[in-house]
């Protein structure tokens, strides 16, 4: 009996001891999920607090957004009215300054963007000798972008017509280190040229830069080059510049030549040319685009021995390349050449060819090194013959002339030849290897 009692106490002991030890396991399992739950709860809110935090800043970008949209039409609505403004002052501009019974020779197009003092230099210079041929040459600046202070100054003049480009498509040069404002300025001609052509219909456009004056014989220069232009089909352009129409190197204002190299810088176009080179029109350097072969297509340019147009740009786009070389030292004209009692005949097509070929066929031939003082104990024309471009260029060099080429073709050239003054009337040709042959002339 004593032992069963015994037994007894021992299986309670150990059911109690099992008992005590399930409650301390249960006990620390609760306190693991409590943890864990804890844990989960405080989980729960941090993502609650990210996720209001998310929905707040989306909230106040939603916010910009709807800003942004109402400053996006704000400026829109503002661009509407500044485009009605200039096209309704550029409509009573033209209005009051082309005569109702007069055709326009040529519009007159000045080229602007951002500088200011230039392009009232510019204006003034042309003034002086168009108001008494206004109604022959109506004045407009073309500005490229926004600069206040080029739009105020064209605005200030009664005498013009102001046009304004603006374009906001992003520039994408085709090269790496491409300067962008040659992708623009090619933009804001096409633009320009398309407004006087075809929106207010003229035949020929004049097309000067903000850096440029001209001579007191410009206009009447381009009345009579029109004509030529009407009628010669082979003329693409008319120019009133010299590449190399530096004070030693020209003599007389009364003469004008053909070249196979588009001079620019003060010329004149017509609208059927201009129908054939918009569609087609570069994105960038518009004026080497004119000298290649494949859009010139055999067409030359005129252009005379003294420049009607100087240009002053020392600062542009062109950051002054070649300024104090070849531009500064060249001579405007200011002999006022009675144009339209010359006959220029001689610069049509089929008179040409012979009419040069004369002139070099006459000038003494010179060979071998040396060339620059061989001209100079020469009297009369000399002609030198140069085998390919570095040959022209070491001559060039000697007398200080443009060396560049475009497309095969040197500068002021034609068929080869590049004619200029040697420091008095005499003239010097510089021919090429295949120049005689073309101009119908024997070698000596």
């Amino acid at each position: 009996m004593a032992n069963c009692s015994c037994d007894f106490r021992f299986l309670l002991f150990a059911a109690a001891i099992a008992f005590i030890y399930i409650q301390m396991r249960l006990f620390a399992t609760q306190s693991e999920y409590a943890d864990r739950l804890a844990a989960a709860v405080e989980s729960e809110n941090h993502c609650r607090s990210q996720i209001q935090l998310l929905i707040d800043q989306i909230s106040m970008q939603q916010v910009q957004i709807v800003a942004l949209e109402e400053e996006r039409k704000h400026q829109d609505q503002e661009c509407r009215q500044l485009r009605t403004l200039v096209q309704d002052l550029e409509r009573k501009g033209l209005e009051k300054r082309i005569d109702k019974i007069q055709v326009p020779m040529a519009a007159i197009v000045v080229m602007a963007c951002n500088r200011a003092d230039y392009l009232e230099r510019t204006i003034k210079s042309i003034l002086k000798y168009q108001s008494s041929v206004a109604s022959k040459y109506p004045l407009f600046v073309s500005q490229d972008g926004s600069d206040q202070d080029v739009r105020s100054k064209a605005l200030s003049y009664d005498q013009l017509t102001y046009m304004q480009h603006l374009d906001y498509e992003p520039v994408h040069t085709e090269r790496p280190g491409e300067l962008i404002a040659y992708y623009k300025i090619a933009r804001h001609y096409k633009w320009a040229l398309d407004q006087l052509f075809y929106k207010h219909n003229f035949s020929r456009v004049i097309i000067l830069e903000d850096d440029m004056e001209i001579a007191s014989d410009f206009f009447d220069y381009f009345e009579v080059a029109a004509a030529l232009l009407d009628s010669d089909k082979s003329i693409m352009a008319v120019s009133s510049w010299n590449d190399n129409g530096q004070k030693q190197f020209v003599h007389d204002p009364y003469v004008l030549y053909r070249s196979d190299f588009f001079p620019g810088l003060g010329w004149m176009l017509s609208k059927s040319t201009w129908d054939e080179l918009s569609p087609k029109w570069p994105k960038a350097y518009w004026d080497d685009w004119l000298r290649l072969k494949e859009n010139r297509k055999g067409r030359q340019f005129i252009r005379p021995e003294v420049c009607r147009t100087y240009n002053f740009g020392e600062h542009g786009s062109s950051l002054g390349q070649f300024f104090k070389q070849y531009l500064e030292p060249i001579k405007l004209n200011d002999v006022q050449v009675d144009w339209k009692s010359m006959d220029l005949s001689y610069l049509t097509e089929d008179k040409y060819v012979k009419y040069f070929a004369d002139m070099v066929k006459n000038a003494n031939p010179i060979y071998g090194t040396d060339a620059v003082l061989k001209a100079y104990n020469i009297d009369g024309d000399v002609r030198i013959q140069y085998k390919d471009q570095e040959d022209f260029d070491h001559i060039a060099r000697q007398f200080g002339i443009f060396e560049e080429w475009k497309d095969g073709v040197p500068r002021t050239a034609y068929k080869g030849v590049v004619i200029f003054r040697f420091q008095t009337s005499r003239r010097v040709f510089l021919v090429g290897p295949e120049s005689l042959q073309q101009l119908g002339i024997g070698h000596d």
